[in-house]
């Protein structure tokens, strides 16, 4: 009896896997390649806020009429939720929020944003409201 149980434990182990969905599959990286048609419209070297170390640039890139914010060399003190915002000023006053900062490098630029009017690259603790790090785009 206990062989039974066993043998049946081990099919229906076999049996279960499935393999990864699409919703639980860890999106591909996007990789920026200007020889590949990516055009750079503006860049820009991160600056920190009291207390926080950060290095890197940020740039804008364009392919097919698609915009793309990557991050260059890109690293910076750890927090908590800290995001991605596309700003028209050096304060997260008027942003799009690109998503969660991530090991990710390049964020897609929704559609309808116009870049020339979002001069900034910020990188913002949204939940307890603390600039870490601005980019100046040029």
């Amino acid at each position: 009896m206990l062989k039974k149980m066993a043998c049946l434990f081990l099919f229906m182990s076999f049996i279960s896997c499935e393999k990864e969905g699409e919703f639980t599959k860890t999106p591909p990286q996007l990789v920026i390649d200007t020889n590949d048609g990516f055009v750079t419209l503006y860049n820009g070297v991160f600056y920190p806020t009291s207390g926080i170390t950060v290095s890197g640039s940020a740039s804008i890139y364009e392919k097919d009429n698609q915009k793309y914010v990557s991050l260059n060399d890109f690293s910076i003190s750890s927090g908590p939720d800290l995001k991605v915002y596309l700003s028209t000023t050096a304060s997260p006053d008027t942003f799009v929020n690109l998503g969660n900062l991530t090991s990710a490098t390049v964020y897609t630029i929704p559609q309808q944003v116009d870049v020339s009017v979002y001069k900034y690259v910020l990188i913002h603790c949204q939940q307890y409201n603390h600039l870490f790090a601005i980019a100046e785009l040029h």
